[in-house]
């Protein structure tokens, strides 16, 4: 029986990275979003075209026009590339004379080349990684400086999805003492843990970037969630000048609180180097205590409790932010998921955004890190197997160093589908999955795998890789031979299902799969108007499963550690099984407005412990199909059975039989009202009434949150209903939605789940959906109410109000 054990408490290193302007000690942190000029061109930047003011983090592509001409395709999501110029001037006070002053950058999309008054500081091919520039050489003090970026995303396709072009995350100026902690210079772990007690070992990098040698004093806190300090540590050092050395210090936390999905607690290590009194640097690191067990016959468990990886897959895009972050848009998204009973993410394919790390570490979900989807054997024209020779490594390190220390971090992936696999010598796929390890396992202990489509026993990245766990992508069918096909190794499903939905639409019968399309390398010439798939769980790729299906295998097996579903939300690109005019995913449980699907309430009533009922397709159809017989779903949980009614008489009670998670009945359609009432023990738990809807008459407007901060980041997301007099959401409602907004905010996206929509995503319109749309409304600075009112021709305006705070 193979069992890997990971006693460790990771961290979250935050060194204060979304504060506007932070000072502690001598490290003092800048937001550098605001202010920067942008020049779209594909010659240079001295161009006489003008420059464009504008905020990060940014994404050019999304502002552009859907056409399938572009080079990245439809599979790109038929957006534009380019190359695109970005500048900032910015002033250095004399305070600073005698300090370090780095950039950093938390993603560019890609290749890009950075300069400072002219001087070139560096080139980074991979679009997904951290990195930063020491831009003292090259400062001035006596008048303005400037950082020109050039970013290189003009050579297409080089994603197989929606990549995004521009500096499209957080960028900051860190100024620091000479003696001081470098980027990602904590690493914290805790080798032993129980109830009682915690070891606590906190390994810091400090380095003396200054002319003379330093003698100074490391002083480390670890402090509790309510600022209590519970740990600490001192001692006195030298550093030769221009050297670097790393300080372990141990430290013993008493009745430790640990880091669960139910109660993600987290401590602080806060890192203080004073010298001769003064305060020299203040690192802090959030950390959390726990420990977790990957098992060949048990699967996982947590701090010891068996814990089944309820997960999904998310992409980087934000739908329609495109690839720009916002902290505020992923923590919608992970609420959504959690919603739906989600305990875990894998970041496909490619290193996430850190904040997406800092809110899993806070909300309490685990996370498979992945960094690469290629390594040496292209999957697309110009993708970053180019450069896999001379930057995997540094890439590699860089990923593991920056992301190390976030105790929601279970596991690594180092590659997706790696096309080595298929060469079953250890010529190529064995021989870098054992250089990946290594590199991995000489910064962390966290157990290592691969995404695999080729699930044979001779994949080399499996028999030769020298990994911890096989990682499956899909062949459910084979789940339950793995003990005998790998003995005593252990099992994750890395990515599953890729079943294909489109919001609000159904095809009938619903007992019937369809393999849409038939193979994954036949063009797909069938299909629906319209370019829709039907949303009962009944059509899938060749390669996956139903949701129900593969479920049903993970859930009965101990031994499986768990799964993620392909996908969380859907995603521009990859409009599988369609082309153009699709461009975006229908793999998404979540259409990409971030409305659920059908099958994620599936979900919801074997995932979560909240009595939930939900009733579908809506009890509305046109005229023309009042002949209609309809299958009536039904997902319930904390019930025996549902019993159906419409128009007050009895269709009958069911109950879920034979492993199976949803009941159904075949009806003749009839105007009126379907209620279901699902029942405990004769006792009714919850009632579920669809109403047939009249024509369109009024707009009704929802917001996630109708106070937000007035900082330029923070966003309401606005739902839109087009329903009847009643209030009854007319499902078949596709009128147009104009936006006007008064007060301190802008609309930045608006949106609707339909994967064929041509519409700008930046426009102040929108056709509503199935009876759904959205608008994204983001703060300025200025605190005060922000008015939104949505109209449309025919209907009954609406108009909400949205208050705006420091």
């Amino acid at each position: 029986m193979k069992s890997i054990k990971i006693i460790c408490g990771l961290a979250l290193l935050v060194t204060l990275v979304m504060s506007c302007h932070t000072e502690k000690g001598g490290r003092k942190v800048e937001d550098f979003n605001h202010d920067w000029q942008f020049l779209l061109s594909e010659t240079d930047s001295s161009s006489n075209q003008p420059w464009r003011n504008l905020d990060l983090p940014h994404d050019w592509c999304i502002e552009g026009s859907f056409d399938p001409s572009h080079p990245a395709g439809v599979g790109g999501g038929a957006l534009p590339g380019g190359i695109g110029w970005y500048k900032k001037s910015f002033e250095i006070g004399e305070e600073s004379r005698d300090k370090k002053v780095f950039i950093q950058f938390d993603g560019v999309y890609q290749m890009s080349q950075v300069w400072l008054n002219g001087k070139l500081l560096g080139f980074r091919p991979n679009g997904y990684i951290s990195f930063e520039y020491d831009l003292t050489p090259y400062l001035r003090f006596d008048k303005e400086n400037e950082i020109l970026v050039k970013v290189d995303n003009g050579q297409q396709p080089n994603s197989r999805w929606y990549s995004g072009s521009g500096i499209y995350r957080n960028v900051r100026l860190v100024t620091t003492n000479p003696v001081h902690v470098p980027q990602y210079g904590t690493y914290v772990v805790t080798p032993e843990v129980s109830a009682h007690q915690a070891k606590v070992v906190v390994t810091t990098s400090i380095v003396n970037q200054s002319a003379v040698d330093q003698d100074f004093q490391l002083s480390t806190s670890l402090v509790d969630d309510n600022g209590y300090e519970v740990g600490s540590s001192k001692r006195i050092l030298r550093l030769p000048r221009d050297a670097s050395t790393e300080e372990n210090q141990e430290m013993v936390i008493e009745n430790p609180q640990l880091w669960s999905l139910e109660s993600p607690e987290l401590y602080r290590a806060i890192t203080t180097i004073i010298s001769d009194g003064k305060v020299l640097d203040v690192y802090e690191t959030s950390f959390g205590i726990r420990f977790f067990d990957f098992d060949s016959q048990k699967g996982f468990s947590l701090n010891g409790v068996p814990t089944k990886i309820k997960g999904v897959c998310l992409h980087h895009d934000l739908g329609a932010l495109g690839a720009a972050f916002n902290k505020r848009a992923m923590e919608r998204q992970l609420e959504i998921m959690q919603g739906m009973g989600v305990n875990a993410i894998r970041t496909s394919h490619n290193p996430p955004a850190p904040e997406v790390l800092q809110l899993c570490d806070e909300m309490g979900l685990l996370v498979m890190d992945e960094m690469f989807d290629m390594w040496s054997i292209k999957k697309t024209e110009y993708d970053y197997s180019q450069y896999w020779a001379d930057w995997h490594e540094r890439d590699l390190r860089d990923f593991i160093r920056r992301d190390r220390n976030h105790p929601s971090v279970i596991a690594w992936s180092i590659g997706n589908e790696i096309m080595e696999q298929y060469d079953h010598s250890d010529s190529t796929g064995g021989v870098i999955a054992r250089e990946l390890a290594a590199i991995v396992r000489s910064l962390d202990s966290r157990p290592i795998t691969t995404a695999n489509n080729d699930t044979s026993p001779n994949n080399p990245l499996i028999r030769f890789g020298g990994l911890d766990m096989v990682g499956f992508n899909y062949h459910h069918e084979q789940y339950e031979d793995f003990p005998e096909n790998f003995p005593d190794q252990v099992f994750i499903a890395t990515e599953t299902n890729s079943s294909l939905a489109t919001r609000g639409y159904y095809d009938m019968p619903s007992d019937s799969v369809r393999i849409w399309p038939l193979a994954w390398d036949q063009k797909f010439e069938s299909g629906n108007p319209g370019n829709t798939v039907s949303a009962y769980d009944h059509v899938r790729t060749p390669w996956g499963s139903t949701q129900e299906d593969t479920w049903r295998i993970i859930k009965k097996n101990d031994f499986m550690s768990g799964m993620f579903i392909w996908t969380g939300f859907d995603y521009l690109g990859e409009p599988t099984p369609y082309e153009w005019p699709s461009r975006s995913s229908y793999f998404g449980l979540v259409d990409l407005a971030g409305f659920p699907k059908d099958s994620y309430y599936m979900y919801q009533s074997e995932w979560t412990d909240e009595p939930m009922l939900h009733v579908f397709p809506a009890w509305t159809i046109p005229a023309s199909e009042s002949d209609r017989v309809v299958d009536v779903w039904a997902y319930y949980n904390q019930a025996d059975e549902v019993e159906l009614f419409l128009n007050g008489k009895s269709l009958g009670a069911k109950t879920k039989k034979n492993e199976e998670f949803h009941v159904m009945w075949r009806v003749p359609f009839e105007p009126g009202e379907l209620r279901a009432v699902s029942r405990k023990d004769g006792r009714e738990v919850l009632t579920v009434i669809n109403q047939t809807a009249d024509e369109p008459y009024q707009i009704a407007l929802k917001v996630d949150r109708n106070e937000i901060a007035a900082d330029c980041q923070d966003l309401s997301f606005v739902t839109v209903i087009v329903s009847d007099k009643q209030g009854q959401l007319v499902p078949y409602a596709d009128n147009l939605i104009s936006f006007d907004l008064k007060g301190p905010g802008k609309i930045i996206g608006v949106d609707n789940g339909n994967p064929v929509s041509h519409e700008s995503f930046k426009a102040s319109y929108r056709k509503a959906f199935h009876g759904l749309c959205l608008a994204i409304v983001q703060s300025t600075e200025s605190p005060g109410e922000i008015v939104l009112q949505a109209s449309g021709e025919g209907l009954k305006g609406a108009t909400i109000k949205i208050l705006t705070a420091k």
